[in-house]
């Protein structure tokens, strides 16, 4: 087993978090910031525009490193450290059905009450205690 290196990206737009519902597992049917696994020869700031892109058709045009997140789950055997960006994003959201069921824009009361996906609601909570201000 190997642990993976994997990028989320919160994405604010007036006042709202954008939320992605997963079409896969795992965590399927959870909601999740949008992102995904880091490809080899990539960096994390090419793969965070890039799994943003395929996953919401956003294109990011800045973005901001906030922190990082060991997700352990043994039960599922997975292992991942998450890469966190802020990002700003442009476009309007054109969802990926493969990958991605449906998609919200919610405040951040809204979000954190969802079924959230790997540590996604310590991340928001983190980000809206301490890092709102981007």
């Amino acid at each position: 087993m190997t642990v993976k290196a994997t990028v989320g990206a919160i994405i604010e737009k007036d006042g709202r978090i954008l939320l992605i519902k997963r079409n896969h597992e795992p965590f399927k049917g959870y909601w999740c910031i949008p992102g995904g696994h880091i490809d080899f020869g990539e960096t994390p700031e090419e793969a965070i525009k890039r799994e943003v892109n395929e996953e919401t058709g956003l294109t990011v045009k800045k973005l901001k490193f906030f922190d990082y997140y060991s997700e352990i789950y043994k039960e599922i055997k997975w292992h991942a450290v998450a890469l966190i960006f802020i990002c700003k994003a442009e476009g309007n959201v054109k969802i990926c059905p493969k990958e991605v069921k449906e998609h919200k824009w919610l405040n951040e009361k809204e979000a954190l009450k969802q079924k959230l996906a790997f540590e996604h609601k310590r991340i928001l909570a983190g980000y809206i205690e301490n890092e709102r201000k981007y």
